[in-house]
């Protein structure tokens, strides 16, 4: 019986970020199944879903209440983003209630277990990774030698994913065919005009700004290396779209990124250190070597990120909380059991 599922994303379509993507995502996943809507929030005077998904624990806290309270039989699942796991769940008390109110919490990579850990200690075990995916784009190749090697960023500019390191890097690069390219919007003023000012001053640095989810992949895709430069990530959806793309990544040390590549993943540098960013945009531009290496170690965590893959993690998790929910004794007076067997009928 197809139930009705509703994917809380405070991120809208316009908005284009990985909170987004991944909602839009597992509504294609489910819809096969279910009827699935995407909405900005959830209140008790709205029709109740059979199943309701939450990205991010602070932004989604309000409609996760809302829903345990009117309907604690249901199941809620939190997919949690960076800003919960390495800000929010610490210093924001309904962040730290939307743990409690989820029948099952989703990481999108294994690092966060810790943080769960130490955060409750019967949280991990209502706790799964699933990785998040991306379709596979064959890599560009260039005939002869290409003019430049390019290395994107593709972010919007806000401080946590930590701009102006890229925007510094590009001063220190030495390579003489590098240039640094930036995808994404000002959603912090001040970080839009610094951009635009090195834009001004630094021939190496583009800011190309916002670009459409295709147009950015079609981008990155034709680009040497790729660098996430963020001091917090839930699990970059970038990243995946960057390794599908057969284009390296260089990325911040930080557990959210080490998460999605490895520990032992070469193409790390100390978040906040341009100068080191630097230092491994001229190596992977001038090494073969280590170039190859990062390509490798980026293949080999290709398969983690197949659709295929997230597909069915999503879908058997979904059933899953479907099935235990139905197959629950309900109590009789609860309202949500009046409303569920209203829906049953």
């Amino acid at each position: 019986m197809r139930k009705r599922i509703l994917i809380i994303s405070p991120a809208s379509a316009r908005e284009n970020n990985g909170n987004w993507q991944t909602a839009s995502r597992w509504a294609r996943f489910l819809r096969a199944r279910h009827d699935v809507r995407i909405a900005g929030a959830w209140q008790h005077d709205e029709a109740a879903p059979d199943l309701l998904v939450a990205l991010h624990a602070r932004r989604s806290a309000a409609s996760m209440a809302a829903f345990a309270d009117a309907c604690p039989d249901r199941p809620c699942v939190l997919v949690l983003t960076g800003t919960d796991l390495y800000r929010d769940i610490a210093t924001a008390p309904e962040a730290r209630a939307s743990l409690d109110h989820a029948t099952a919490l989703v990481l999108l990579q294994p690092a966060g277990l810790a943080l769960l850990q130490a955060a409750g200690p019967a949280l991990p075990a209502k706790t799964r990774v699933i990785y998040q995916s991306a379709p596979s784009l064959r890599p560009r190749r260039h005939a002869g030698t290409p003019r430049y090697a390019d290395i994107c960023m593709v972010g919007h500019l806000r401080d946590e994913k930590d701009p102006l390191t890229f925007i510094r890097a590009a001063s220190l690069v030495t390579a003489p065919n590098a240039r640094l390219l930036h995808i994404g919007g000002a959603l912090d003023p001040a970080l839009g005009a610094a951009a635009q000012a090195a834009q001004a001053a630094n021939p190496r640095y583009r800011w190309l700004g916002a670009l459409p989810h295709a147009a950015a992949r079609q981008r990155l895709k034709r680009c040497h290396a790729m660098a996430i430069t963020s001091r917090m990530e839930g699990g970059a959806n970038v990243i995946i779209e960057a390794v599908t793309s057969g284009v390296p990544v260089l990325a911040s040390s930080i557990d959210g990124n080490r998460g999605m590549l490895g520990e032992d993943y070469a193409g790390y540098f100390p978040p906040g250190e341009a100068a080191a960013l630097a230092r491994l945009v001229d190596r992977c531009i001038g090494d073969t070597a280590f170039d190859a290496l990062l390509r490798r170690q980026c293949a080999a965590r290709a398969a983690l990120f197949a659709p295929g893959v997230e597909q069915a993690a999503v879908r058997e998790l979904v059933d899953n909380l479907l099935f235990a929910a139905q197959a629950a004794p309900h109590s009789p007076t609860s309202p949500a059991t009046e409303h569920i067997d209203e829906h049953n009928d």
